[in-house]
């Protein structure tokens, strides 16, 4: 695990002297993801900079990496977890190898297959190889974006980095332009995060995820290298060979993802998913595994005797701390400063400080990602099928008795809120099938922005080609949902799985912990993101996953011996806070002060006036508008902390 970056002359020329410094500084700036190393390699037209965070061959596996015969040359962020067999196989094909890190792996794949060399890897990675022969630079990211990779082109120099603010850097020392995005802000405030492969920088791109990209001839190509298969109709065993098989397939990951040459531990939530992941761990270590968790005292939020309880069953060293709401209130603001793209998921700070106690004593740690958008363990997938149903009752009984009610219903700060619960369904179910999911998760729609942007900004930016318009504001989600798959493969539902996990997992969970951890110099290992299990998961019919209400279906069948029965009967429950709560208290003098009427103003984006009217109906009580104004906080939080303009 470590951070990269590198500048590369389009044309081919010299590079000014000024690179080398360039580079160092951009590296500099991320030391927090490689703090026990670094590195620089230059040669005509190229430098490539490396940060290390060592994980596998301490001794060894220093980047840059040259080939042995000085003809290939890498810098690597992430893990090749079936390095070891792959080493053999391109052995027995005649590759040389110096020492035993992933990374010459990398190396060793890219001289025997070339480009082809990515179908070969499994793991979490972003890399950039330059081919001194062919005068090429060649990139990939692997096949769920785990591994962030940022590039722009500018002044004849292609530049990437591991981290926004470190190629952001290149504005001070090579007269680089970063400039808002209205676009990609607009879309920020709709989606909470920005979706790839926009950036909140016009002049910058995100490489999508199992993509790779070459710079060569002064010209860039690109191409999709695998993408989840569709459902089968039908399961192609019975349920118990299949369940067997996926136990198999689950462990094999977990077992792989426990290589390392550092301390390992579990992140444990108490829920289903990094349940499976300790108890696996555990059968696979002679030693007690590590796990660590976060509690809160605020019993609404905290998980803390779930996590207890697995712990005991796996008889693992367990660490926990307990906080208060208030103590990591304090906390949020400081850490939403330190990501360097905005994101406005309110659990990255548990995320942050769960990190921070794992990091008091391991290097790598497992978690549970992936599983909820593979295997529907969100309720929005509940809420996608219960929409069909719904819009099928007639319209008198929609639109006369049960979307009055939802006005009626109690209103809470708790973790539930059940009037905003049924007004999110209701919109969801109003939303065509491709939209349905992101109307669900969605933070301000189109609708909403036009009342809250400033009259010049959407005059200038939104109105002349109605960018606000549902088809255009969303339309990478369109595109995800339309072109996965042939148009009679896919239902619906199994289009928003697709959708959740190459779009909110992508840019939202996936950013969230890399950042959290990454802050921390800790790797996070995700076994459910396997590309052997995700794919046997994505071919499974939809009931395997979804059985009319029960989420997780085949998941909790198949480990269900593995499992303390309170774990399996448990429902789903997020890594939350009490935002909507922090919001009329904590976090109220830090809103007023972001959103001023004087600062909103200075910035010529927001309707002062409507931005206040929505804290005031917060502050009230009389609508929980905790993810617009949650949203809205977080975007200024990092414009203070980064000062973007437009």
């Amino acid at each position: 695990m470590c951070g990269i970056a590198g500048i590369v002359s389009v044309s081919g020329h010299e590079l000014p002297g000024s690179a080398r410094h360039r580079v160092k500084t951009m590296t500099d700036k991320m030391k927090h993801r490689g703090p026990d190393g670094e590195g620089i390699w230059t040669d005509p037209g190229v430098c490539l900079g490396h940060r290390r965070l060592s994980i596998i061959d301490l001794a060894g596996g220093t980047q840059p990496m040259e080939s042995a015969d000085g003809k290939l040359c890498v810098v690597f962020n992430g893990e090749i977890y079936n390095f070891q067999s792959l080493r053999e196989k391109l052995t027995g094909e005649g590759q040389k190898f110096r020492g035993q890190s992933d990374t010459e792996v990398i190396l060793a794949a890219y001289a025997r297959y070339g480009r082809d060399c990515v179908d070969w890897l499994e793991g979490m990675f972003a890399f950039a190889l330059w081919d001194r022969e062919k005068r090429t630079l060649f990139c990939a990211r692997d096949h769920f974006g785990k591994k962030p990779f940022y590039y722009t082109i500018q002044k004849g120099l292609f530049a990437f980095a591991s981290d926004l603010a470190s190629l952001t850097t290149l504005r001070a020392t090579a007269g680089f332009n970063f400039s808002l995005s209205p676009k990609a802000l607009m879309r920020y405030l709709a989606y909470e995060y920005v979706p790839t492969p926009e950036c909140v920088y016009k002049e910058v791109r995100v490489l999508e995820p199992a993509s790779w990209l070459a710079l060569e001839n002064g010209g860039i190509s690109g191409g999709r290298y695998w993408d989840l298969p569709w459902p089968e109709a039908v399961m192609p065993g019975d349920e118990e060979e299949t369940a067997a098989e996926l136990r198999t397939l689950m462990n094999n990951a977990v077992a792989s993802r426990m290589i390392s040459d550092v301390p390992l531990g579990i992140f444990l939530s108490g829920g289903i998913d990094s349940s499976i992941v300790a108890g696996l761990a555990a059968k696979n270590s002679p030693a007690p595994i590590r796990t660590f968790s976060i509690g809160f005292a605020e019993a609404s939020y905290d998980e803390s005797r779930y996590a207890n309880i697995v712990a005991k069953a796996f008889h693992t060293d367990h660490h926990e701390r307990v906080l208060s709401a208030k103590e990591c209130a304090i906390e949020l603001p400081g850490v939403v400063s330190r990501m360097d793209t905005p994101m406005a998921d309110a659990s990255c700070a548990p995320t942050w400080l769960l990190s921070g106690l794992a990091r008091e004593r391991v290097t790598v740690a497992l978690g549970g990602d992936g599983a909820d958008e593979l295997w529907a363990g969100y309720e929005h997938y509940i809420g996608y099928r219960v929409a069909g149903w719904y819009n099928r009752l007639p319209a008198w009984i929609r639109n006369k008795i049960i979307e009055p009610l939802a006005g009626i219903l109690p209103s809470s700060q708790g973790y539930v809120n059940p009037r905003l619960a049924v007004e999110t369904f209701l919109r969801g179910a109003a939303a065509p099938d491709w939209l349905r999911v992101e109307t669900m998760l969605t933070a301000l729609g189109g609708e909403a922005q036009k009342k809250i942007l400033s009259r010049d900004w959407l005059a200038a930016f939104a109105e002349p080609d109605d960018f606000l318009a549902d088809q255009n504001l969303y339309a990478p989600t369109r595109e995800r949902y339309d072109n996965w798959s042939p148009p009679d493969a896919a239902s619906p539902l199994a289009r928003a799985f697709y959708v959740y996990t190459r779009q909110f997992m992508l840019d939202d969970i996936l950013v969230k912990v890399d950042r959290c951890s990454m802050l921390h110099s800790l790797e996070v290992r995700s076994p459910f993101l396997d590309k052997h299990v995700a794919e046997f998961v994505a071919k499974l019919p939809i009931s395997c996953k979804l059985r009319g209400f029960k989420r997780k279906y085949l998941l909790k069948k198949a480990f269900a011996n593995l499992l303390p029965p309170e774990i399996l009967r448990r429902n789903k429950r997020g890594f939350q806070i009490p935002v909507a709560e922090w919001l009329r208290g904590e976090l109220k003098p830090l809103l007023l002060e972001l959103c001023s009427p004087a600062r909103l103003a200075s910035q010529g984006i927001f309707n002062p006036e409507a931005v206040r009217t929505l804290m005031e109906r917060h502050f009230s009580g009389a609508e929980d508008l905790r993810k617009p104004l949650w949203t809205l906080l977080v975007l200024q939080i990092w414009l203070r902390e980064t000062g973007a303009t437009i």
